[in-house]
């Protein structure tokens, strides 16, 4: 039986992307094929639908909710996730509601409601799920998550595409690109591609050095600091 599975050939148009001081994001087209066994379309079975998730390195983040005092707006509650993606971003032929049940999307993480962001704490259910609302919108209002219900493109259901957007302010590190094949409401396979983004230049160095020696990094960029300061004030006494 498994090897009458359709078998998934996905590839991607940049699998590494430099960040320099002038990047101002990027279009990145995933595109592959459905192989079929036999080499043929199966007769008088639904079309297949395509999802494509882009997923960035998973990151511990602590998120906090503000509240109004006495006309201020102060720190209240807030609540910690060991591993939440640094950008996650769903193209698929159809929305993902129409694809699968809420049992699947869970399990494959298919959305942004069905995200695993595995809180710290063990937080009532109701506080764990409007944190997670509200990482969600902060996470989407600054471009690093994103859906597209109708992003992917199939032709003679056979071969597909999609485009998306990676913004100026996505995080460095091994991304990953999966391809999910549906039908029936079911994931008939899956295929894996790896993105690697990095800085490149001086932001690189920069980057590198801050990561290996951290403390001669600070040292470095407060001597520099105290260094301008002191070349820009006896500047102005001289002028």
């Amino acid at each position: 039986m498994a090897a009458e599975k359709p078998v998934l050939v996905p590839d991607v148009s940049q699998r590494d992307i430099e960040i320099a001081y002038s990047f101002h994001g990027a279009d990145m087209l995933l595109f592959g094929a459905i192989l079929y066994p036999g080499g043929h379309l199966p007769q008088g079975e639904s079309p297949a639908d395509i999802v494509v998730v882009v997923k960035g390195p998973t990151q511990s983040i602590l998120i906090r909710e503000k509240e109004k005092v006495a006309g201020i707006w102060v720190n209240a509650d807030r609540l910690r996730y060991r591993s939440a993606p640094s950008f996650y971003a769903i193209a698929s032929s159809r929305p993902i509601g129409q694809l699968v049940d809420d049992r699947t999307r869970a399990i494959y993480e298919l959305g942004l409601d069905s995200l695993q962001l595995s809180p710290a704490s063990n937080a009532a259910t109701a506080v764990q799920d409007r944190f997670a609302r509200g990482l969600v919108d902060l996470k989407r209002r600054s471009g690093l998550y994103f859906e597209d219900p109708h992003a992917v493109a199939v032709t003679d259901g056979v071969l597909y595409r999609a485009r998306l957007t990676i913004p100026a302010r996505v995080p460095v590190g091994r991304f990953t690109a999966e391809t999910f094949l549906i039908r029936d409401g079911r994931v008939l396979t899956a295929a894996v591609r790896d993105i690697d983004i990095r800085k490149s230049g001086f932001e690189r160095f920069v980057a590198r050095a801050a990561d290996r020696s951290a403390i001669r990094y600070g040292l470095t960029a407060v001597a520099l600091s105290v260094l301008l300061g002191w070349g820009a004030g006896w500047i102005a006494r001289r002028v």
